[in-house]
């Protein structure tokens, strides 16, 4: 007796293929790739190894294939070098202004908003006191997740204002910087903040202050060229990109071969222009030992006539009320052992 035909392999053998519907495990299969979550692996910008996401952020965001560092949010940094506790943010109401009405995609004033809703601070410097191995110090980052980290208004005053308040209270000033330049969204005012913030960086030194500059990947154009580059310290972390304009675009305007690893902080510590490479683990220790060198100076001067660490005075809202010059305003004091003591 012959087995009745099954209905369905029936239909399966007449279907035509290219009305046929997707089988049980391609929708599986497909809705297991939307389920991934995305971002688990990134790509090592030196080396071009996949790294885990989360063995990145173990390690302090290094490759720990060739030891590469990469950029470092501003408020993990401050974390991540500063003592528990230690942290208090200064100067963090101040907001830009679009003096120019500044308009590309949208307007400026707009993205401004929306970056600072994005990352719950006001601009790209971050600055406040705290402690690193137990030295007070005035601490001020630039946060390259903040429009590149480029320097306007804002920046230039609250670096200005780190510097007065360090040499008001008598603290080193400790910088890192990690930024594409000056913000073109505020044209030449952006650019009034290279003299702006020298200035005030010479007035800590005239008074006795001390100031560390730390050039991450990325340190370039109007902040390489200003305040980053005349600190008493320059140090840099190994692999960081430091130059004015980018490689690709000197190597177009000279129409010539750079050479190896150029603009790269190994490259430039071979032509005199920092100080030190120091690694990302070993920067806590490091700060901590140069911080010692600033307690033979501090700010000298009557407490009355200078100016109270509450009262530094916002330049964005009607400039300096300190008219002294920097020798009145403090002298440098160096306690050095007399040759009695010594003996």
């Amino acid at each position: 007796m012959s087995k009745e035909p099954d209905p369905k392999e029936v239909a399966e053998q007449t279907e035509d293929p290219s009305e046929r519907k997707p089988g049980r495990l391609s929708r599986l299969r497909f809705s297991k790739k939307k389920d991934m979550p995305g971002g688990l692996w990134l790509k090592c910008e030196n080396c071009s190894s996949l790294i885990y996401r989360k063995e990145l952020e173990a390690a302090g965001r290094v490759c720990p294939s060739c030891s590469f560092h990469f950029t470092l949010p501003g408020r993990q940094r401050v974390q991540s070098l500063l003592d528990p506790g230690s942290w208090e943010e200064v100067f963090a109401d101040i907001t830009g202004l679009d003096r120019l009405s500044f308009t590309d995609k949208i307007p400026y004033s707009e993205k401004l908003a929306k970056t600072a809703e994005r990352l719950g601070q006001n601009e790209a410097l971050i600055c406040g006191r705290g402690s690193i191995e137990g030295r007070s110090v005035i601490l001020a980052v630039l946060d390259f997740s903040f429009m590149g980290g480029s320097m306007g208004e804002v920046v230039g005053e609250k670096l200005a204002l780190a510097s007065d308040l360090a040499r008001v209270e008598g603290r080193p000033l400790v910088i890192f910087t990690s930024s594409g330049g000056a913000r073109m969204h505020e044209g030449a005012l952006s650019l009034m903040q290279m003299a702006k913030t020298c200035s005030a960086l010479q007035s800590l030194s005239d008074a006795g202050g001390m100031s560390i500059c730390v050039m991450t990947h990325p340190t370039t154009g109007g902040v390489t060229a200003s305040f980053a580059s005349v600190c008493d310290l320059v140090l840099a972390e190994p692999g960081a990109l430091i130059g004015f304009a980018g490689p690709r675009v000197i190597a177009a305007t000279l129409k010539q071969e750079l050479p190896p690893g150029f603009q790269r902080a190994e490259f430039l510590i071979k032509k005199g222009m920092l100080d030190g490479l120091v690694s990302r683990s070993e920067l806590r220790p490091m700060l901590g030992r140069l911080l010692d060198y600033a307690k033979g100076s501090h700010v000298g001067g009557d407490v009355e006539d200078d100016l109270a660490a509450d009262e530094v005075p916002n330049r964005l809202s009607g400039g300096r009320t300190d008219s002294r010059t920097p020798s009145e305003r403090g002298k440098v004091r160096l306690d050095v052992p007399s040759a009695e003591s010594s003996n």
